[in-house]
């Protein structure tokens, strides 16, 4: 996007980027601006971003939802409370980028935040974003499927960042379990994980304990009941855009002969799911293929429609969530989070779908595990 646009900016914008508000060109910042960002890989973006201009036959584009933005700043934090807005939008056009903030934010963003040369302007605070956006930029909300494609296909240095992430979410929860006691409540174990996220620079976005008191909640929100005899604990962790999804179980005591039945279970359910994802695959074909896996194992056939079975992972918690109507398709390097579930059993991980096999990349190998088809799966934690 040149410094001259169609459309006149207010005099309280800057013409494309301050003196404070852009960094070298160089793809590296002299004083300000992120080091880490792959020149190669925005390109890559940007190459996707007009492909979807090309699609719908328009000019430019007003990305402002978290992950569209982040996914294109290569990996940009975009929020200040972790259930706000965005604190900026990316307009592309035929020209080029144009970052939309605010000026109380615009300094810190450039300096910690955007890949350097990324132009900026900002508008006064007390003034809505769009105030900068040139009339007649596409809404991405009319081209989320078009841009769901967009973000599906990891870039390598996208995959690294998720295989750490993934990584650094798994030894939060081995950590905190393995010294996790029967006695302790659901929002201490909750608030301990949190904690060891957040000092992985890994914004906790969800942190789900259910102890044997909600045994049979799905989504269990910490409450002061102890653990008990057996809990589960669910993260959805977020660095540099990415989000990372998997489930962790610990016990007490001996599981019974039920329990083990179910995670048996479950766990054929899971492989179904990774069995029907393939490059080309629309999300509900998977679904209706993976979901008669329910009736096939012993489970009722219609489990699957009481609760959620994951679906694509990246910049979303599911990017989508898998539903009978949702035609997006699977590609290849996308990321995945199945999370086949019943009454008292659960399994769920991140996992890349690479051309030779898939790749785990929520995994510590410390945590107890069993053979699968696939891959190695989770086992419950037992505790002494």
């Amino acid at each position: 996007m040149s410094d001259q646009t169609a459309v006149a900016q207010p005099a309280w914008a800057t013409s494309r980027a301050s003196s404070a508000g852009r960094a070298s060109s160089t793809g590296r910042a002299s004083s300000t601006g992120r080091t880490d960002v792959s020149a190669a890989d925005r390109a890559v973006k940007r190459r996707r971003v007009l492909d979807v201009l090309d699609a719908v036959q328009a000019d430019a584009i007003v990305l402002r939802s978290h992950a569209s933005v982040s996914w294109y700043l290569d990996g940009a934090r975009t929020h200040v409370t972790l259930a706000g807005d965005p604190v900026l939008w990316v307009v592309v056009d035929r020209t080029g980028d144009l970052v939309v903030t605010t000026t109380n934010e615009r300094d810190r963003l450039v300096r910690d935040e955007l890949p350097a040369g990324v132009p900026v302007t900002a508008v006064p605070w007390h003034r809505p974003l769009t105030a900068a956006v040139p009339r007649g930029a596409l809404d991405e909300a009319v081209v989320a499927r078009h841009l769901r494609q967009a973000r599906a296909s990891l870039l390598p240095a996208e995959t690294a960042r998720f295989a750490a992430l993934g990584r650094h979410c798994a030894e939060t929860l081995t950590d905190a379990l393995t010294t996790a006691r029967p006695e302790e409540t659901e929002r201490a174990l909750a608030a301990r994980v949190a904690a060891a996220l957040t000092a992985r620079a890994v914004d906790p976005l969800a942190v789900l304990v259910g102890g044997a008191a909600q045994a049979t909640t799905r989504h269990p929100l910490p409450t002061d009941a102890p653990l008990g005899e057996r809990a589960m604990v669910v993260v959805c962790g977020r660095r540099a855009g990415l989000i990372a999804n998997l489930t962790r179980w610990v016990r007490f005591t001996a599981p019974t002969t039920g329990e083990l039945v179910a995670q048996d279970r479950i766990r054929a359910v899971e492989e179904a799911f990774f069995a029907a994802t393939s490059p080309g695959r629309t999300l509900a074909d998977v679904l209706a293929e993976a979901s008669a896996a329910y009736g096939r194992v012993g489970f009722a056939p219609d489990e699957w429609r009481r609760h959620h079975q994951g679906g694509a992972a990246g910049y979303h918690g599911r990017d989508p969530r898998a539903a009978p109507d949702v035609t997006d398709a699977v590609a290849t390097h996308q990321a995945f989070a199945w999370n086949p579930t019943a009454v008292g059993a659960k399994v769920e991980d991140t996992v890349l779908l690479t051309t030779a096999r898939p790749v785990v990349l929520t995994v510590d190998p410390r945590w107890p595990a069993s053979d699968g088809p696939r891959f190695p799966r989770p086992d419950e934690l037992v505790r002494p």
